[in-house]
């Protein structure tokens, strides 16, 4: 009898394929995360067991978008923590700017690691309800607000040193 190699989890990769859309169409990545004993958050942002984060790179630090983990720094309340997510708590990402990403199921698992298994459902690809502003908005204190783009006034464009 042959044995089926353990197949890995697609929540990992779809996670990654996400995040990788919003950062290329200059969008913020947000996540909501199920929270419970195994997610590393800080406990005073969390509403209804749930919590969002930007994981723009503005407002994290040494993101890590893993198989099994998202870590990264972010500064809350001006604070720096260490925030630590397991890939089954997500229970979404998405474009803050327009709401477009994926949701997956929390508490079921999405891994098919017996042989012949298939998952029930997967995750749904569909554009989200713009949530309600999270309860904190993370932002970097080493970077300076993005100004806008200039008007375009027709005459050559020319470089401005800037010391």
């Amino acid at each position: 009898m042959t044995q089926t190699p353990a197949i890995t989890s697609t929540r990992p990769y779809m996670v990654r394929a996400m995040y990788d859309w919003c950062v290329d169409n200059q969008c913020t990545p947000f996540i909501v995360v199920a929270v419970d004993a195994s997610v590393r958050v800080p406990q005073e942002f969390v509403q209804n067991r749930e919590i969002i984060l930007n994981l723009s790179l503005g407002a994290t630090s040494g993101l890590v978008l893993g198989n099994d983990y998202i870590e990264f720094k972010a500064r809350f309340g001006g604070v720096a923590r260490d925030i630590c997510v397991p890939l089954g708590r997500v229970s979404a990402i998405y474009a803050r700017e327009n709401g477009q990403g994926m949701t997956f199921p929390v508490g079921a698992s999405d891994d098919t690691a017996s042989a012949g298994a298939k998952p029930a459902t997967g995750p749904k690809v569909a554009p989200l309800p713009l949530p309600a502003t999270p309860a904190f908005e993370v932002v970097s204190s080493d970077d300076p607000s993005p100004t806008p783009d200039p008007k375009p006034t027709g005459a050559r464009p020319s470089l401005t040193r800037v010391k």
